[in-house]
């Protein structure tokens, strides 16, 4: 599919024998920790986001902004994983795990976004959409990956951890970020928690940038940082300073420093941000996988 409206009109092709054969789905809680990172451990790349949220906050927290679901088969073994919240994410091995999630999906109202890989994202929309929902927004999106990083010229001093003194810079960047991603502003919709996001990330040590003269010039943010894969997110750079280089000197020298922890370092670019996604590659990353975002209509 290549647009919303192909998307939407997908979601009478649901079989109806689609639910026969559903595994047995239970929300997930502490004693379940070393089973679900070893399923998710099999594609890290890809379960890089909910590894991250597990390993931070673990199965069962507020801060995870939704629930941990597994579906079992008849052997009693996990075919699936999602993360069924504010953001609906899902690593399934069956079609029936997949349908099993999405149903589980439909009773959840304030739902933000459904996140997946593209034939995945088809599959659950088609389970997921007989609740009635439409979609509000899709993003189609490329998940790229670095590996092996790329040689720093003429590294920048000046990047560095932020600190909470930053937070007032760092704050209105995030936020118009996410507006321009999804059309939704998190500072205007939910100001006090996402104050709170913003300060705790900077508190784990996970949002890196380049300030000068009280300019903030360069931004990216470790949303995930595993043994396996590190997830980058919110990467930005000054309007004023783009074309300049900055972007890369700053993503390559931070790349290099994340590399010496983890085997792989991970984004995702939406495939229109052709600026964006030369920009990595020119830093080393590749294509792994297309992925879909579906905005959704929220329940306030």
């Amino acid at each position: 599919m290549s647009s919303l409206a192909a998307l939407t009109k997908n979601t009478e092709m649901v079989p109806a024998s689609a639910e026969a054969d559903s595994p047995v789905v239970q929300a997930l809680t502490g004693e379940h920790t070393k089973e679900v990172l070893s399923f998710l451990a099999a594609r890290p790349i890809h379960t890089v986001y909910m590894v991250g949220l597990i390993r931070d906050n673990g199965l069962v927290n507020p801060l995870n902004r939704g629930t941990f679901y597994g579906c079992r088969n008849g052997s009693g073994e996990l075919e699936g994983v999602g993360l069924i919240g504010h953001a609906t994410l899902f690593e399934t091995r069956s079609d029936a795990a997949l349908a099993a999630l999405a149903k589980i999906a439909q009773g959840y109202s304030r739902a933000h976004m459904v996140f997946g890989e593209r034939e995945k994202i088809e599959e659950f929309w088609r389970y997921y959409s007989k609740s009635g929902s439409r979609p509000r927004l899709l993003s189609r999106e490329f998940l790229l990956e670095m590996s092996w990083p790329m040689a720093v010229h003429e590294p920048i001093a000046g990047l560095r951890r932020a600190t909470l003194e930053d937070l007032a810079l760092v704050m209105p960047v995030h936020a118009q970020m996410a507006f321009d991603e999804s059309g939704v502003n998190p500072s205007e919709l939910d100001p006090i928690g996402f104050r709170l996001r913003c300060a705790r990330r900077i508190e784990q040590g996970r949002v890196w940038v380049w300030i000068e003269n009280g300019r903030l010039l360069f931004k990216a943010d470790v949303v995930s940082d595993t043994p396996e894969v590190v997830y980058l997110e919110g990467i930005y750079v000054n309007p004023e300073e783009r074309q300049k280089g900055i972007g890369f000197r700053c993503l390559s020298q931070l790349s290099r420093q994340l590399l010496a922890h983890t085997r792989a370092i991970g984004v995702v670019v939406n495939e229109q941000n052709n600026r964006a996604v030369k920009l990595y590659k020119r830093a080393g990353f590749k294509l792994q996988s297309c992925y879909d975002t579906i905005f959704l209509q929220t329940e306030n």
